[in-house]
C-alpha cells in the first residue's frame, strides 16, 4: 500500500487541478468563451495541449512494456502520426478557419445536409464516451492498487474499483465543468510537465539502481536487439511494421487530428489558422521524442527486469513505480499518471459537450439568452461524465484486453469520419444521401474487419476512410448534389 506522504503527494495534484479549473472559470460569459477560450490561446500551450491530449494513461504505462517485452518498433507509428500532421496542416486545417465554427462537423453540414453532421458527431460521442471510459477503467485500477491492499479479482462487483472510478471521474467533470477549454488546455500544460517529470525522475532512477552507467546499458540493449525500430517486412496482421506505421499512422492521426472534434475544437481555440498550423506540426515532433522516452524506459526496464517473469508487460512499469522508487518519487510519478490521465478525459468532456451543444441542441432548441446556452454546455459536461463513469464501472466486467479494445474503438470510426472529409474534398457529385450511405456501409465493413479478420488495428482508419470514400463516390451517381461544393470554395 502507498506511503502516506505519496498518498498526500497524489492528493494535492489532484486538489490542485481541480482548484485551478475553479479559477480558470471565472468570468466566463458565453459559450464561445466556455468551448474556445474565446478564440485566444496561444499556439504554444495549444501544442502542449495536444501532446497531453494524446498522452493516456494507456500511453505512458503500457508504451514501455513494449519495448520490454520487444524493441522499439512502436516508433514507427509516430513517425506516421507525424506525416499525418503535416497533411492535415495543408488539407484539413483550412476548412476550420472559413466562419466562425465550433464543431468539426459543421463542415461536414456545409458540404452534405445537417443529417450528415449529426450522424457524424453522434458517432463521435458514442466512440468517445466509451474508449474513455475504458481509459478512466484503466486509470482506475491503479488506482484502487494504491488505495486498497486487498484486490478482489473474482468478485462479482468490485466496491473499490467502483469508488476509484468514481473519484476520477469526479474530479475530472469538477475543474472541466468550471473552466471549459481553457481550463483543459491549461491543466494540459502543467499535466504535461507532471507526466514528463515522472518520467524522467523514474528514468534516473532505473540508471541509479543499475549496476553500470549509459554504456553499459546501451550495450546490454544492442545484444538484446532491444533499439530496433525498424521492421520492413508486409504483414498485415502485424502492427508495428514500418508500412503499418507510416501509412496507417498517418491514416490515423489524419483522423484523430483532422476529422476529430477532440482537437479540432483546440485549433478553433486558436488566435488563428497559422497558430493551429505551428501547434499542430510540431506537436507531432515532440510526440515522436516522447515516445522514444518511453520506449527507452522499457528498454532500461527490460535490463533492471532481467531474471523476473511477468504475466503482462503491461504490468512492468506500475510495479516498478511502486515497489521501486524512493519514497516522493512514487507520489510524483504516480502523480504523472493520473496527470496523462485527465488530459484526456478532460479534453473528450469538454469536446462532446461541444458537440452535443451545437450539433443538436442549438439547431433544435434555438434558445435566444446566451446564459442559457453556456449552462446547457455545462449540463452535457456533466452528463458524459457521468456516462464515462458508467463505463468505467462497467469495465470491470469486460474481458481482460481492455488496453487493445480502447485504441481499436478509436480506430474503428475515425477511418469512417475521415472518408466523408475525403469524399466533400473529392467529389461534386455526392449529396447528403450518398454520404450517409458511405457511412452506413462504412460501419458495416469496418465491423466486418474487427470481428472476422486479423488485419492489424494501425490499418484501420486507411481502410475505413478509403472503403467510405469509394462507397461514397459510387453513391454518388445515383444520388448527385447539384450544389456547389462549400468544401472546395
Amino acid at each position: 500500500m502507498i506511503h502516506p506522504i505519496d498518498l498526500a503527494i497524489v492528493a494535492a495534484s489532484l486538489l490542485a487541478v481541480v482548484a485551478f479549473g475553479l479559477w480558470m472559470g471565472r468570468g466566463q460569459r458565453n459559450v464561445a468563451d466556455y468551448l474556445l477560450g474565446n478564440r485566444n490561446i496561444p499556439w504554444w500551450a495549444l501544442l502542449v495541449s495536444i501532446v497531453a491530449t494524446e498522452t493516456s494513461t494507456v500511453t505512458f504505462l503500457s508504451v514501455p512494456g513494449l519495448a520490454y517485452a520487444g524493441d522499439m518498433t512502436f516508433l514507427q507509428l509516430a513517425i506516421g502520426y507525424l506525416v499525418g500532421k503535416y497533411i492535415v496542416v495543408a488539407l484539413l486545417l483550412p476548412q476550420y478557419f472559413r466562419g466562425q465554427l465550433f464543431t468539426a462537423y459543421e463542415v461536414l453540414d456545409r458540404r452534405f445536409g445537417r443529417g450528415t453532421r449529426r450522424a457524424a458527431s453522434l458517432l463521435f460521442m458514442v466512440t468517445r464516451t466509451l474508449a474513455d471510459g475504458l481509459r478512466l477503467f484503466l486509470t482506475a485500477i491503479v488506482l484502487k492498487v494504491l488505495l486498497f491492499s486487498e484486490s478482489p479479482a473474482d468478485a462479482a462487483f468490485d466496491s473499490h474499483l467502483a469508488l476509484a472510478v468514481v473519484v476520477m471521474g469526479t474530479a475530472t467533470i469538477l475543474y472541466t465543468v468550471a473552466g471549459g477549454i481553457k481550463a483543459v488546455v491549461w491543466t494540459d500544460v502543467a499535466q504535461f510537465f507532471i507526466y514528463m517529470l515522472g518520467a524522467l525522475s523514474a528514468g534516473a532512477v532505473i540508471l541509479h539502481r543499475l549496476s553500470y552507467d549509459w554504456p553499459g546499458l546501451v550495450e546490454y540493449a544492442t545484444v538484446h536487439e532491444k533499439l530496433r525500430v525498424f521492421d520492413f517486412s508486409f504483414d498485415l496482421g502485424l502492427a508495428y511494421t514500418f508500412w503499418a506505421g507510416l501509412i496507417g499512422g498517418a491514416f490515423f492521426s489524419l483522423g484523430s487530428h483532422g476529422a476529430d472534434q477532440l482537437m479540432v475544437q483546440r485549433y478553433l481555440s486558436a488566435r488563428g489558422q497559422s497558430d493551429a498550423a505551428r501547434a499542430l506540426r510540431l506537436s507531432g515532433w515532440v510526440v515522436l521524442g516522447q515516445f522514444a522516452l518511453f520506449l527507452l524506459l522499457g528498454v532500461g526496464l527490460a535490463c533492471f527486469y532481467q531474471d523476473r517473469a511477468f504475466g503482462r508487460a503491461d504490468e512492468v512499469f506500475p510495479t516498478f513505480i511502486v515497489h521501486e522508487l524512493p519514497l516522493g518519487v512514487v507520489g510524483l510519478t504516480l502523480s504523472a499518471v493520473f496527470a496523462a490521465a485527465m488530459s484526456t478525459l478532460s479534453s473528450s468532456l469538454n469536446s462532446s459537450a461541444a458537440a452535443a451543444v451545437n450539433d443538436f441542441y442549438i439547431p433544435l432548441v434555438r434558445p435566444a439568452a446566451p446564459g442559457h446556452t453556456l449552462w446547457v454546455t455545462r449540463g452535457f459536461t456533466v452528463l458524459f461524465g457521468l456516462l464515462q463513469i458508467t463505463v468505467g464501472i462497467a469495465g470491470q466486467y469486460l474481458a481482460k484486453s481492455v488496453i487493445d479494445n480502447v485504441m481499436l474503438i478509436a480506430a474503428f470510426t475515425m477511418g469512417i469520419i475521415l472518408g466523408l472529409f475525403f469524399l466533400g474534398l473529392a467529389s461534386r457529385r455526392a449529396g447528403g444521401r450518398a454520404a450517409l450511405v458511405a457511412l452506413a456501409a462504412g460501419l458495416a465493413g469496418m465491423t466486418y474487419i474487427a470481428l472476422f479478420t486479423s488485419l492489424a488495428w494501425p490499418w484501420y482508419a486507411a481502410v475505413g476512410s478509403l472503403g467510405t470514400l469509394l462507397v461514397g463516390l459510387a453513391a454518388g451517381r445515383f444520388w448527385p448534389d447539384g450544389s456547389i461544393n462549400e468544401m472546395e470554395k
